[in-house]
Parts: C-alpha cells; structure tokens; sequence
C-alpha cells in the first residue's frame, strides 16, 4: 500500500525500509528503545505491519503496528526524522494506518506515550477507560527501560 502527499510517500512495503535508519532513531534518539539491539529491531520489523514516511529514497518517518489483523492492534515505533517535523507527517502518517483497510473493523487499539497525546488523540486515542483492568510485565530485558530517558550527549 502506498499513500502520496507532494513531495513525501507512505509505503507498508517491508523491503524497503532501511534497518540501519530506524535502528539509528530507536537505539540513539527515542526513549522508549533507547539501547535497543539492532537484531530486536529486525525481528520486530519482520513481525509487524510497517508504515515507512520516504521522501524520495530516504525513510524519515516510521511506525510499525503489532496484530493478529482481527481484533487487536498495537501502535509503537512513530517517530518522524528532526528535519522534516512541522509538516503534518504524524498526523497523515496516524491518519494512513487507521485508513489501512487490513486494519478495520477491531475492537481495541493501543499505543503508548510520553509527550505526543495531542497527536494521538486527532486519531481517536483517549486515555484508557478502566486503567484498572491493564496489567504490564516487566522487567524488560534485552535494553535499556523505556520509561527513562536516553542518557544525554
């Protein structure tokens, strides 16, 4: 599936996207995967639904979608290259994935986040009716906890 908007191209084609650029984003800039080891980056690429934002050849945004494609989806990843913010690409690239007919019809969404709730909720996310009712584990092995922040540079 492919999405055009001037200049830029969202693409759920998996061979395309550079492992190498979201690697760099997730392990070096985000805090939530900060750390994160470039083997767990592959296999959660090749197990998710991939919406890459390209313009031109270049990945400058990202998300992927964890699914069984029937009831259930699970939003993580999104992020947007510095240079390119300020452009709606978030927004268009939220709006790209809801809009994905393999991703209709379930009766749950969730994502997670820090600092972007304004963004989410132009897509529909509100926070959870019954906190309650969730439950995590952890810890979480493998790098660095995603409730902390990157160290600084």
């Amino acid at each position: 599936m492919d999405a055009t908007r001037g200049e830029y191209v969202i693409s759920t084609d998996r061979a395309r996207i550079p492992l190498e650029v979201v690697h760099r984003y997730l392990s070096e800039e985000s805090y939530w995967a900060h750390g994160i080891p470039l083997a767990t980056v592959q296999a959660s690429v090749q197990n998710a639904l991939n919406f890459g934002v390209y313009h031109g050849a270049d990945l400058v945004g990202f998300a992927r979608v964890v699914t069984d494609y029937a009831t259930f989806a699970y939003v993580g990843d999104v992020f947007v290259l510095p240079a390119h913010r300020g452009r709606g690409l978030s927004k268009w690239l939220m709006e790209t994935i809801a809009a994905d007919p393999r991703l209709s019809g379930f009766r749950r969404w969730l994502l997670a986040t820090r600092d972007a709730h304004g963004l989410y909720a132009q897509s529909g996310y509100l926070p959870l009716a019954a906190p309650e009712r969730w439950m995590e584990r952890k810890p979480i092995t493998g790098y660095e906890d995603p409730g902390s922040d990157p160290p600084p540079r």
